[in-house]
């Protein structure tokens, strides 16, 4: 029997009044946001620092009004629940992902080398980080009005303190610091309305992001106790990374005689033209009229339009992180994830090939109800390994962690290509597991006893 189930099924509706915008809301284009990192040094503070912050706390879908484009979301870390005070048995009845934290869980994700927990930027990975506070918004003075009330809280708020803070915003190319255009791909979920961007995609059921509801298996995902704490919540995996841009560059002219190779492979080891034209669309060359349509440019599968991988590569990094209906080992839909990928630091100059020292590159928020099945499956068994596609040992060519010796295939008539002797090209600068709970909940948690 399928372990899937049927598209066909029942919808549930979704309370999502309860769900922290974070969750729901695609990113802005453009954009600009905040993130900050909170110790919590005695949870009194810390629950008062949550009935402080519930009004700025959005939910919710998008709202027609413009002064409502920008929103705060708040999450928890398992050791920020413990220093709010939330009672042993709801701490342990959390999925041991989440209670054991990213760091503890490097090896098996591949953060390795120089993205072991050891070499993180502080203090990712340390029993300090309790609570995460975000903020997103289509220009800085959105920005800024949403997070002042935030930061009223925090001053009227002795006993809680912010550690870490990290700005992002789109760059003027509106494309990321390895030049390729970034979030065109989400899924559709069921019950939201929102349409997917790949019109080939039938809606994921809403259990697979959102606590409390069926996921694609037909059963409900394991939620936290009491019930008031989990539903219409969901996970976070949090992750800085810092690109290499220079050595990226490096890389390609190395591989290619000509400019023109050199963008063909860039494309073939990220699957899409730096416009955002697909490879299965588009082969031969960018198309920015295709890269800019949204209606167009995640209108493909993979058995039909490009079942060997002749024009984007089955180890290119979107064919790896969404397989679609490429024939693989393992059923794609069990391990979806709604992907927020902001930019940081300045872009490398034009043509440069030496690093400035400058640090650069993106803060990720992979969302999803299973941490282990849905994050971790897709960095462990898709990005650091290709047995799954029958490539074993080959990791992904821009987001694994690559020691020099690695290799990608890249099929062509009439033999194949194989480059060698890959660097890494992103290096794990910290990362933490979230949760972030509906707005009941956040409320919840604000009334807790000492």
């Amino acid at each position: 029997m399928n372990a899937v189930a049927s598209t066909s099924a029942p919808s549930v509706g979704l309370e999502v009044d309860d769900i922290q915008s974070g969750a729901l809301r695609p990113r802005p284009v453009p954009y600009a946001g905040r993130f900050f990192l909170l110790r919590v040094e005695d949870p009194g503070a810390g629950r008062a620092l949550l009935r402080r912050l519930l009004p700025a706390i959005d939910g919710g879908l998008p709202s027609a009004h413009p002064d409502q484009d920008a929103w705060v979301a708040l999450a928890f870390t398992h050791q920020g629940l413990r220093a709010l005070g939330v009672p042993q048995e709801s701490l342990d009845s959390f999925p041991p992902a989440f209670r054991q934290g990213m760091a503890a869980r490097a090896q098996q994700i591949g953060d390795v080398g120089e993205s072991d927990p050891a070499h993180w930027e502080p203090p990712f990975g340390t029993p300090d980080v309790h609570l995460a506070v975000s903020a997103l918004a289509p220009d800085e003075a959105r920005l800024e009005k949403a997070l002042d009330r935030a930061r009223a809280a925090l001053r009227q708020t002795p006993g809680v303190e912010v550690i870490w803070r990290q700005e992002v915003r789109q760059l003027p190319t509106g494309r990321t610091t390895f030049g390729f255009r970034d979030g065109i791909s989400h899924p559709s979920i069921e019950g939201l309305g929102i349409p997917g961007s790949n019109p080939h995609e039938a809606p994921l059921k809403a259990g697979e992001f959102i606590l409390g509801y069926p996921d694609e298996t037909g059963n409900l995902p394991p939620m936290p106790q009491p019930e008031v704490l989990g539903r219409n919540g969901t996970y976070l995996a949090v992750r800085k990374i810092h690109t290499k841009v220079a050595a990226w560059r490096q890389f390609l002219r190395a591989n290619s005689a000509t400019a023109e190779e050199e963008g063909l492979l860039a494309a073939k080891m990220v699957g899409r033209w730096p416009s955002g034209a697909p490879l299965t669309v588009s082969p031969e060359r960018d198309d920015e009229a295709l890269g800019a349509d949204p209606h167009r440019n995640n209108d493909f599968q993979y058995r039909a339009d490009d079942d060997r991988g002749l024009k984007c590569p089955a180890g290119a990094h979107i064919r790896r992180v969404n397989p679609r209906d490429a024939d693989i080992i393992g059923t794609p839909r069990l391990h979806r994830i709604i992907r927020r990928g902001t930019t940081y630091g300045p872009p490398l100059p034009d043509g440069a090939l030496e690093d400035d020292g400058a640090d650069r590159g993106l803060v990720g928020v992979f969302i999803g109800a299973h941490l282990e099945r849905q994050f971790e499956f897709i960095k462990s068994e898709w990005v650091e390994d290709g047995n799954f596609i029958g490539y074993s040992g080959e990791k992904d060519p821009v987001a694994g962690h690559h020691d020099g010796t690695d290799s990608m295939t890249i099929p062509e008539k009439p033999i194949r290509r194989r480059i060698q002797d890959m660097p890494s090209f992103v290096v794990t600068r910290g990362g933490e597991y979230c949760f972030l709970p509906g707005l009941r909940a956040v409320r919840w948690l604000a009334g807790l006893d000492d």
